[in-house]
C-alpha cells in the first residue's frame, strides 16, 4: 500500500510538473498556439470523415493547448493570470470530451453542465475584467436584441426537442445569451468569438431538434469550425484587452 501511494505521489508530482513547463512563459506562446492550430486542423479533418470515433483523439486537446497559449504568452510568472478565461476553457475542455459520447443523454447532459461552466466563467471576465457593463449602458440595443433571439429559437425549436431536455436546453442557451450579450458590451475580437460560438451551439441545436444540413459531415464541420474560431478569438481578444489595460496603467 505505502509503494502504490509512492507511486500515485510521484505521478501526480510529474503531472504537475508537466503542467507548470506548459504553462511557463516565455513571451508569446506561438509553439502552444500552433498547437492549437495543428490540432483544430487535425480535429476538422477528423470530423468530416466521422463525428466521433478514435479519429477524434485531438478534440479533448484543443482547448487544453489554448489555454497553454494563454498561459505561455505571458512575459514572466508575476504576470495576473486570466483566471475567468482559463477556467472557461477548463470547463470547455471537459465538455469536449464528455460530447464525443453525446449519443448518450448522460454524456450530452455533462457536457452542456461543463460548457454552462465556460459561459457563466466567460461572462465574469466580461464583466468584471473587460468592462462589458459599460459597453452595454452606452448601446444596450443589441443585448436586448441577443435576449429576445434567444426567446424567439427557444419557442421555435423547443416543442421539437425531447421533453426530458427541453428545461436544461432553455438554461444553457440562456446562459450562452447571457455570455454573447455581454461580449459585445466587450466589443472587438471578444463579440465576434461569442457570435460565432453562439452560431456553433445554434447548429447543435438544430440537431438536437431534428433540422440539419443534408450532409450531416457539413453539418458536424461547422458545428466545430465556429466552435474553434469563437473560443481563439474570444481568447486573443480577451488577451489583447489585458494588454490594453495593462499599457494604459503604466
Amino acid at each position: 500500500m505505502a509503494i502504490t501511494r509512492q507511486r500515485g505521489r510521484r505521478y501526480g508530482n510529474g503531472v504537475l510538473e508537466a503542467v507548470a513547463r506548459l504553462g511557463r512563459p516565455d513571451g508569446h506562446g506561438r509553439g502552444a498556439l500552433a498547437a492549437f492550430g495543428a490540432l483544430a486542423a487535425a480535429d476538422l479533418a477528423a470530423v468530416a470523415r466521422s463525428p466521433r470515433g478514435l479519429r477524434r483523439a485531438a478534440k479533448p486537446l484543443l482547448m487544453p493547448a489554448l489555454a497553454a497559449h494563454v498561459l505561455r504568452r505571458r512575459k514572466d510568472t508575476s504576470e495576473p493570470l486570466p483566471k475567468a478565461l482559463i477556467a472557461g476553457l477548463a470547463f470547455a475542455a471537459a465538455g469536449d470530451t464528455a460530447l464525443l459520447f453525446d449519443e448518450h443523454e448522460p454524456a450530452f447532459l455533462l457536457g452542456m453542465a461543463a460548457f454552462l461552466g465556460t459561459q457563466v466563467s466567460y461572462t465574469a471576465g466580461y464583466t468584471r475584467k473587460l468592462g462589458a457593463l459599460r459597453g452595454i449602458a452606452r448601446k444596450p440595443w443589441p443585448a436586448v436584441g441577443c435576449l429576445a433571439g434567444w426567446a424567439a429559437v427557444n419557442a421555435l425549436l423547443g416543442p421539437t426537442l425531447d421533453e426530458r431536455l427541453r428545461l436544461p436546453v432553455a438554461g444553457y442557451s440562456l446562459a450562452l445569451t447571457v455570455m454573447g450579450a455581454a461580449a459585445l458590451g466587450v466589443g472587438g475580437k471578444v463579440a465576434a468569438g461569442a457570435a460565432a460560438f453562439l452560431g456553433s451551439d445554434l447548429l447543435i441545436g438544430l440537431q438536437a431538434a431534428g433540422r440539419e444540413l443534408p450532409s450531416r459531415e457539413a453539418h458536424e464541420v461547422l458545428i466545430m469550425a465556429g466552435y474553434l474560431l469563437g473560443q481563439y478569438l474570444i481568447a486573443s481578444g480577451w488577451l489583447e484587452h489585458t494588454d490594453a489595460r495593462v499599457a494604459a496603467a503604466a
